[in-house]
C-alpha cells in the first residue's frame, strides 16, 4: 500500500511554515493519541502524523523529502524511505518518542499497578421550562462499570490472586532493539501479554471473567439545581465508572437539555414574552393580568400605549443558579386590530374619525385613484 504525501496527512500545503506543521501536528497528535481516541484505527493514524512531522519539520529532511517525495535515496530509514525505521508503538504517552532515539531507562513511566481514577459519564436529561426554572429532584438510571463483588476487582478467582508477569517482570512494558542507520536503538512498547499491567492471572474471576468490573445499571438521585440553564451541566462526583486498581471512581457529568415554552422565552435570569391588548386598551387604558411563572400579576397598561412598548416585572424571572438573586419578566405589548366589525362597530369608528379630523381609507379610496389616473392623463 503506497504511502499519503506526508502535507496530506498533516492537512497543510507544500509552503506551509515551521509553526504551521507544528501546530496541525499537535492538533492532529491530540486527537489521534490512542490514549485519547478510542477507534480501531486511531494507532495507525497517529503513527502516521508522528512520521510526516518527523520529515517536515526537519529542514533537511524536508527539502529531499520534496525532491525524491518517499523513494529518497538519501534517507533509506532502514531501507524502506522516509519513516521506514522508528516505531512508535505502545503510544504510552509522548515521552515513548522520546525513549525510543534516546534510551529512556523507565524510571519515569507510570506504575502499571498504581491506582488510577476511572473514567467520566456522560448523560443528558431533559426538562421542562418549569423544573428547570425553579428546580427539582429525580432518579436516573445509568449503565456503568463497577468493581466486581466477587474478586473485589483484581480478577482472579476467589482463593487465587494476580501474579507478576514473567515477560516484563511486572513493569508493564518490554524491551525491544532495532539496528538503524544510527546504530542500534531500544524501543520500549507495552507487554502483550498482560496488557501493560505488570499482572498475569492464571485463574480468572468466573463473574467478571478477569477484568475486574462488572457491567450494571445503577440508579442515581438528583436534585437539579433551580436556575439551570439549557447546557449547563452538573457534576456528581465519584458517580462515574469504577477505578482502577483501587483508583477512586470517576465523575458523572449531568448535561441538561431545557424544552422550549409555549408562552415564555428565556435570557439567562430574564424571562420574556408579549402580551396581545385591544385597541380599546391601549387607548383608554385598562389593568390585565399577566402570567408569569410565578402565578397570574396585575399590569397596569397606561392610556395611549402603542404596541411594541415593553414592561418589566421585577423579580419575576428565574432564580440564579448560583444564588444570585432572581431575574425580571420583561412584556411587550401588542395591539391587535380587529378583523370583523359589527356595522354599529364600524359607524363608531367613522364618527371617532370624524372627530378626529381624519378619513378612513376606506372612504376617500375612489376619490383618491381617481387623482392617480388623472395625474397619469396629464389632467
Amino acid at each position: 500500500m503506497s504511502k499519503r504525501d506526508y502535507y496530506e496527512v498533516l492537512g497543510v500545503s507544500k509552503s506551509a511554515s515551521k509553526d504551521e506543521i507544528k501546530r496541525a501536528y499537535r492538533k492532529l497528535s491530540k486527537k489521534y493519541h490512542p490514549d485519547l481516541n478510542k477507534e480501531t484505527d486511531a494507532a495507525e493514524k497517529f503513527k502516521e502524523i508522528a512520521e510526516a512531522y518527523d520529515v517536515l519539520s526537519d529542514d533537511q529532511k524536508r527539502a529531499h523529502y520534496d525532491q525524491f517525495g518517499h523513494t529518497d535515496p538519501n534517507q533509506g530509514f532502514g531501507g524502506g524511505g522516509f519513516g521506514g525505521g522508528a516505531d512508535f508503538g505502545g503510544f504510552g504517552g509522548f515521552e515513548d518518542i522520546f525513549n525510543t532515539f534516546f534510551g529512556g531507562g523507565g524510571s519515569q513511566r507510570r506504575d502499571p499497578n498504581a491506582p488510577r481514577q476511572g473514567a467520566d459519564l456522560q448523560y443528558t436529561m431533559t426538562v421542562s421550562f418549569e423544573d428547570a426554572a425553579f428546580g427539582k429532584e429525580t432518579d436516573i438510571e445509568i449503565p456503568r462499570e463497577e468493581t466486581c463483588e466477587t474478586c473485589h476487582g483484581s480478577g482472579a478467582k476467589p482463593g487465587t490472586k494476580p501474579e507478576t508477569c514473567k515477560h516484563c517482570k511486572g513493569s508493564g512494558q518490554i524491551s525491544v532493539e532495532q539496528n538503524t542507520p544510527f546504530g542500534r536503538i531500544v524501543n520500549r512498547r507495552t507487554c502483550h501479554y498482560c496488557n501493560g499491567t505488570g499482572k498475569e492471572i492464571k485463574q480468572k474471576c468466573p463473574t467478571c471473567g478477569g477484568s475486574g468490573k462488572v457491567r450494571k445499571r445503577k440508579k442515581i438521585h438528583v436534585k437539579i439545581p433551580a436556575g439551570i440553564d439549557d447546557g449547563q451541566q452538573l457534576r456528581m462526583a465519584g458517580q462515574g465508572e469504577a477505578g482502577i486498581n483501587g483508583g477512586p471512581p470517576g465523575d458523572l457529568y449531568v448535561v441538561f437539555h431545557v424544552r422550549p415554552h409555549e408562552f415564555f422565552e428565556r435570557d439567562g435570569d430574564d424571562i420574556y414574552c408579549e402580551m396581545p391588548i385591544t385597541f380599546v386598551q391601549a387607548s383608554l387604558g385598562d389593568e390585565i393580568e399577566v402570567p408569569t411563572l410565578h402565578g397570574k400579576v396585575k399590569l397596569k397598561i397606561p392610556a395611549g400605549t402603542q404596541t411594541g412598548t415593553k414592561f418589566r416585572l421585577r423579580g419575576k424571572g428565574v432564580p440564579n443558579v448560583r444564588g444570585f438573586g432572581v431575574g425580571d419578566q420583561h412584556i411587550q405589548v401588542r395591539v391587535i386590530t380587529p378583523t370583523k366589525l359589527s356595522d354599529k362597530q364600524k359607524q363608531l369608528l367613522r364618527e371617532f374619525a370624524e372627530i378626529s379630523g381624519t378619513t378612513p381609507l376606506g372612504e376617500h379610496e375612489e376619490s383618491f385613484f381617481s387623482k392617480v389616473k388623472r395625474a397619469f392623463k396629464g389632467e
